[in-house]
């Protein structure tokens, strides 16, 4: 199956909402991006298609401390999940980051091969007691140094607090 990377466009908001309410237990994450969206605190968001139709979605929103960028919220429709489409939103979204470094809450396993690793290695906490899961990666050699202390999402986020 072929499938193209894009930047999300004017009108397609609907159709990642759909995706996230698809791919999630609830409507949580759908509503985060539409939050995130309306705050104006979007730095890269990307959607993957199929024949047109959007299948997936990745988002960075700005953290502190530094020029850290979040990844938050990645969903792929459960059809097609397993076809290398959540990795390729990962490496483009990481590509696209004009950041110093990026974090993420989520399974270490997945996130490992994109060279996360463990944030609390690095001195950096998190406002939602994740310890193995709560990863970073930096984007640009050196960024790090110096970067100490609790990472703060947007407000948006609060409403997974």
């Amino acid at each position: 199956m072929t499938f193209s990377i894009r930047p999300e466009a004017e009108g397609d908001a609907a159709a990642v909402r759909a995706v996230h309410a698809s791919a999630f237990p609830s409507d949580a994450e759908a509503r985060l991006v539409d939050a995130l969206r309306k705050a104006g605190r979007v730095s890269v968001s990307l959607v993957a298609a199929v024949e047109g139709q959007i299948v997936g979605h990745v988002l960075f929103s700005p953290v502190t401390p530094g020029r850290g960028l979040g990844l938050a919220p990645l969903a792929v429709l459960p059809r097609f999940q397993e076809l290398g489409i959540g990795s390729e939103l990962v490496e483009s979204g990481l590509d696209a980051c004009e950041a110093d470094y990026a974090v993420v809450l989520g399974d270490p396993a997945f996130y490992a091969r994109f060279g996360f690793r463990r944030a609390l290695d690095y001195g950096l906490d998190n406002e939602y007691g994740a310890r193995e899961e709560f990863m970073v990666l930096e984007l640009r050699p050196g960024a790090l140094d110096g970067v100490r202390g609790r990472v703060q999402y947007s407000p948006e986020f609060a409403v997974f607090r």
